[in-house]
């Protein structure tokens, strides 16, 4: 698709991306904006144009320019899928119709002349397991002596909840943490000495649900906004003597960083992939499995490529895990982020995180300046990039999410 916009031909977000987002200029008001090139594209300021009033009328004839002029995208995911769909088909005319250039070309702004912020207000947050490969290596490095995978991952998305709380946008600094680990078989209280990464893809809820309802597979693309970039930052000694028999706490809590730009699930329609074959067949709850998607990740270690994690193999898909966290009756709001659980794949440079890729520390990482790593050193950078078929056999991307580590404190 053509653009009156300039957009360079390696963008990670041309014309038929539109990822959305929050920014702000100077230390100006936060409003939502989507990223096109190497520029973004107000909303805000689109919206007073008038010339989304059309997607943004409701049944009663009102339209809510406002739902742009806000510090989240909270205000216009809870409009829900038809007001979504709307906006992106509206979106695509402006940016491909070069009559609109007038009326818009104040309304883009450079992306190095603004500052991103989290993109929605997270209402809960929840991270899943659903690699296989992933799995079972932790199983084999925590529990050498037991079967790498317990009876129930076969049979149901296996998950934990996690602290929305910490969770913060790509490019905020992340602090060591502390807590309780062993040492010579006794516990300790300090610094954690084996912090790690997870490279995850999270998906964002619009639509909410009530509770005591659940919300089936077919309906995954009305109730889910997009997707964005996930690192899931562990502290595995900490994880490793906490996690019996209750599971991640501490180990996982300090911080979860996310990309700033949601890719809408639409954009990532030409990505939709048929899912992992299923044995044994799930519970009817979980069918029908839903898509899985095509994307290819790439976690750089202070700029070194380390690691290609690919996101098609998720034995469970994201269809199936919202099934799952809503089975009970648990509702989910708008801004509810859930995430894939780390990414790994059966090939060698294909793991999510450095537990798998150092396989616990014994096969150090050597960087392209000649250093040795096993777990993450203050000072080191983590980035990862995604990137999935877009349409007519483009390349859509999802930026990136980076973060840098701190000394601990106190």
């Amino acid at each position: 698709m053509t653009s009156w916009i300039e957009i360079p031909a390696a963008s990670p977000f041309p014309a038929n991306n539109l990822p959305y987002g929050i920014v702000s200029k100077d230390g100006g008001r936060r409003h939502v904006a989507v990223a096109i090139g190497d520029q973004v594209l107000s909303l805000a300021a689109t919206a007073n144009t008038g010339l989304l009033d059309d997607a943004l009328r409701d049944e009663f004839g009102v339209v809510d320019r406002a739902i742009f002029d806000a510090p989240s995208l909270n205000p216009f995911l809870v409009k829900g899928f038809d007001v979504w769909h709307a906006v992106r088909v509206r979106l695509l005319e402006l940016v491909a119709d070069g009559s609109y250039e007038p009326a818009l070309r104040s309304a883009l702004v450079a992306r190095s002349d603004v500052t991103v912020h989290l993109p929605v207000e997270v209402a809960d947050y929840v991270d899943f397991y659903s690699f296989e490969e992933h799995a079972g290596n932790v199983g084999r490095l925590f529990r050498p002596n037991q079967p790498p995978l317990l009876p129930n991952w076969h049979r149901l998305p296996v998950g934990y909840h996690g602290r929305a709380g910490t969770i913060v946008v790509s490019g905020t600094d992340i602090v060591r943490p502390s807590g309780q680990r062993l040492v010579d078989g006794e516990p300790e209280y300090g610094p954690s000495l084996r912090l790690d990464i997870e490279a995850e893809v999270g998906f964002v809820v619009g639509t909410p649900s009530p509770q005591g309802s659940s919300v089936s597979t077919v309906d995954f693309e009305r109730t889910v906004f997009g997707a964005v970039l996930v690192n899931d930052w562990s502290a595995r000694d900490i994880q490793a003597f906490e996690y019996v028999p209750l599971g991640p706490f501490l180990g996982k809590s300090f911080a979860t960083s996310i990309s700033p730009w949601v890719v809408p699930l639409e954009a990532l329609a030409a990505a939709r992939v048929p899912a992992p074959a299923q044995d044994p067949v799930p519970a009817d709850y979980l069918l029908p499995a839903g898509n899985a998607y095509d994307l290819s990740l790439a976690v750089d270690w202070n700029g070194s490529t380390v690691s290609r994690p690919p996101f098609a193999g998720m034995y469970w898909t994201a269809a199936q895990q919202l099934a799952h966290l809503t089975v009970n009756g648990a509702s989910v709001r708008t801004g509810d982020l859930y995430a894939s659980g780390t990414v790994s794949g059966p090939r060698p440079g294909g793991s999510g995180c450095f537990l798998e890729l150092t396989w616990g520390g014994a096969e150090p990482v050597t960087l392209d300046d000649g250093s040795e790593r096993v777990f993450l050193a203050d000072g080191d950078t983590i980035t990862i990039t995604g990137t999935a078929p877009g349409a007519d056999g483009t390349t859509i991307g999802f930026g990136e999410v980076t973060g840098t580590i701190l000394p601990a404190r106190g």
